[in-house]
């Protein structure tokens, strides 16, 4: 028996609009329930929905992100269903004309390859309300959700396992981030997952196919991962016990995701497009794109995170891990880009990022680039750092002085007390003192023993560092006493 599991994904991602689609109530998450709802919203009769320009270009920008065919003319629809949740009775969605299609998306394999799974279609539409159950004995009803842009983009059934599946979505929410088009906090329910998938079972030379279940609302990469292998194994054991659970005999179906069991649960049977009644909505004119916004955007998106990572990686030396840290963010990317053609060592600038800039950029919560901390700054303390003025450890008291007032770095150094003694006079007699107190380092150095004559010197420069109160710079002090060393032994 062959086993082939089909996955496909519906991502909704909900745009950093500051507004809703077809109104102008604010977006604010955690509002006061039903505080940010208009007539419009709530569905009024004689009302009638404006289409929010931001929400179609940061659409459109996905769209170019992700390869696909930019619709030049595309219309709204009424999807007809009925929820508590949905005040109007229908969803202003789009059917058969979405603003995007026909794309592609690289991800990551775990080799360093990348694999590109196909877009189907990217559309914008409204959120629904949402349904309060916690504690209660009844459901109440928040619509300030109602009308919020959501952008719902399918794949095609291309992604092989849970694995690709969570890998997928990671890479998603950091290119939606990357375009600065949703914050896509997954706390927030700004960015919701909904996987398709079925298995190809091929047993005996017949090829058998379970029924495609999607599960619904997940809103957390582990939670995408779980329900996909659970589903997997779930199907595979059902068609074992049933050979008549397929595709043509059951249909589609919803599963919900239940988190403490990490087991899906049925909720009923999937509707199919002529269930929702799909009709042009009268109230809405049709969207136009034209070259100038087109270009404009397209520009506006820029080099994506893949691309720069490669080219970091290639150019610059960088390892997969440095790139998780200075890619984080597009806003640190360009940082590190712009300042990396000022400095000559980008290893040393890496390590700064990686290590100096990250750390302060985790103890207040914030990415790189929101320390403002200004270019010139960067640089700076790289160019210190890479001429001796200043010791590697050294640069971290810099730089957190840098985040809490700013100024120069190199005038920072000086006033702590930080430059590094360059002169020899001064650090010959630090050296003769470090081999007067250390007769067995010494002794040790001199020694045939490869072991001992290895550590010696590195101890004697500690003894250096500890003496002058870490002004001696590191590697002037290494090679002189390497040349103190060879001078004994001759």
């Amino acid at each position: 028996m062959q086993i082939k599991p089909i996955i496909g994904l519906e991502i909704h991602v909900q745009l950093a609009t500051r507004t809703k689609m077809f109104c102008a109530c604010p977006l604010e998450f955690a509002a006061e329930p039903n505080s940010r709802t208009c007539p419009v919203c709530l569905g009024m009769p004689g009302t009638l929905p404006v289409m929010n320009r931001t929400a179609l270009e940061y659409s459109i920008k996905a769209g170019i992100a992700l390869g696909g065919r930019i619709a030049r003319f595309s219309k709204w629809d009424r999807k007809s269903y009925y929820y508590p949740d949905m005040p109007k009775n229908y969803q202003i969605s789009q059917y058969d004309l979405p603003i995007c299609s026909e794309g592609s998306f690289e991800i990551p394999k775990p080799d360093g390859s990348t694999r590109p799974v196909g877009i189907i279609r990217a559309h914008l539409e409204e959120d629904a309300g949402k349904n309060l159950h916690e504690g209660l004995d009844h459901t109440r009803v928040d619509l300030n959700r109602a009308g919020t842009p959501l952008l719902e983009i399918v794949t095609k059934p291309d992604i092989q396992d849970a694995d690709e599946a969570y890998s997928f979505c990671v890479e998603l929410q950091r290119l939606v981030q990357w375009l600065g088009i949703s914050e896509a906090n997954m706390q927030k329910g700004q960015m919701r997952f909904e996987p398709n998938v079925n298995v190809a079972i091929t047993d005996g030379g017949v090829e058998y196919r379970t029924p495609i279940s999607e599960v619904k609302n997940l809103n957390s990469f582990r939670s995408v991962r779980l329900a996909i292998a659970y589903e997997i194994n779930r199907q595979v054991e059902a068609w074992k016990a049933d050979h008549d659970y397929t595709l043509a005999k059951k249909g589609k179906m919803n599963f919900g995701w239940n988190d403490a069991k990490e087991a899906t649960e049925f909720q009923r049977g999937k509707e199919e497009s002529h269930d929702y009644r799909y009709f042009p909505d009268p109230d809405l004119v049709p969207v136009t794109v034209d070259d100038a916004t087109l270009a404009r955007l397209g520009a506006e998106v820029g080099e994506l995170p893949l691309a720069r990572q490669r080219r970091f990686i290639d150019t610059y030396g960088m390892t997969a891990k440095d790139c998780e840290v200075i890619l984080a963010d597009r806003a640190t990317s360009e940082l590190y880009d712009d300042a990396i053609a000022q400095v000559a060592d980008a290893k040393l600038l890496t390590k700064q990022f990686v290590g100096i800039w990250n750390h302060l950029a985790s103890a207040r919560q914030s990415t790189i680039a929101g320390l403002g901390v200004p270019q010139v700054s960067v640089v700076e303390l790289a160019k210190i750092v890479a001429d001796g003025t200043i010791s590697a450890s050294a640069a971290m008291q810099v730089a957190e002085k840098l985040c809490e007032k700013g100024g120069s770095a190199l005038e920072i150094a000086q006033s702590a007390g930080l430059i590094q003694e360059r002169d020899e006079s001064a650090m010959q007699a630090w050296i003769d003192q470090a081999f007067t107190e250390n007769p067995q380092a010494v002794a040790d150095a001199l020694s045939d023993n490869p072991k001992k004559s290895k550590a010696a010197p590195g101890f004697l420069r500690g003894q250096v560092m500890k003496i002058s109160q870490g002004k001696a710079d590191p590697k002037l002090t290494g090679e002189l006493i390497e040349k103190k060393i060879l001078s004994l032994k001759c």
